[in-house]
């Protein structure tokens, strides 16, 4: 069993997409909605170490004795702290892109906040039917340190490889309606400031997975929970942006490793 923990603008859909290219090795995904998205008040677990307990009394209700964690971007610090937490209940922890140190900006949420009103998602819709390409351009530039030309280059490969284009309409969907997914994104940045993330604490193998570009999570977070978490594995996708791991040429690279590892640690029952 798989726990997918997902992003900022996320939720149980964003968890399942992001957690999709797993869909034929024989995981089982359970994907729920952290407090503030979609359905599951924010008052049931604000912070990182609430929503880490509410995910251990989530499997002692479904039954579920040990898990593998998938955490990705400001979904991250909650895998961290459940790990830490509850070293019992997770078999391998793999993060990628998360957010590991104190963030004054907050955690990244892959969309301008200034597109966070009803007025802007009707907007953000209304263009994406009119060029879908200009919403393309938007992400990787927000999500990116790239050049103009690198940025062109990743344009250009997203919406010319269908299975990606797709994977990429996906997405786009998955951060709507904005009013549902608001409070967690807005908790998710408010936990990212306080920081202090218990990674020493961690005995759980863990991989890392960051791109040295990325433009969203900074590529620090990826050195800084590396450098702290014990016997931690990493996997730095060079030239790579917050997306990469779905979206570029070389995400079946990177998700043959992070597929490598979560197959070595599973449980043989």
């Amino acid at each position: 069993m798989l726990l997918s923990l997902h992003a900022g603008l996320g939720g149980a859909d964003q968890g399942r997409l992001f957690a999709s290219w797993l869909q034929d090795d024989g995981f089982r995904v359970l994907s729920p909605s952290r407090p503030g998205y979609l359905g599951t008040p924010l008052d049931s677990g604000p912070t990182n170490e609430e929503q880490a307990d509410l995910l251990a009394a989530l499997l002692d209700e479904l039954g579920i004795d040990r898990v593998g964690v998938l955490a990705v971007s400001a979904g991250s610090p909650v895998g961290y702290t459940f790990a830490a937490r509850h070293p019992d209940r997770v078999w391998g922890l793999v993060s990628i892109g998360g957010v590991s140190k104190p963030q004054p900006g907050g955690a990244g949420s892959s969309l301008r906040r200034a597109f966070l009103t009803t007025v802007g998602e009707k907007l953000t819709l209304l263009t994406a039917k009119v060029s879908f390409e200009t919403i393309v351009s938007a992400t990787v530039e927000e999500t990116s340190t790239f050049t103009g030309k690198q940025q062109a280059e990743r344009v250009s490969y997203i919406m010319n490889t269908p299975h990606v284009r797709t994977f990429f309409e996906a997405m786009f969907t998955v951060t709507f309606p904005y009013p549902e997914r608001w409070p967690g994104t807005d908790n998710d940045a408010a936990q990212a400031r306080r920081g202090a993330l218990p990674l020493e604490r961690i005995t759980t193998p863990t991989l890392l997975i960051h791109g040295r570009q990325d433009g969203d999570v900074p590529f620090e977070h990826g050195e800084f929970a590396a450098e702290r978490i014990p016997g931690a594995k990493r996997h730095w996708m060079e030239h790579e942006d917050h997306l990469g791991f779905w979206l570029s040429p070389g995400a079946s690279q990177a998700q043959a490793v992070a597929r490598t590892f979560l197959r070595d640690h599973a449980p043989g029952d």
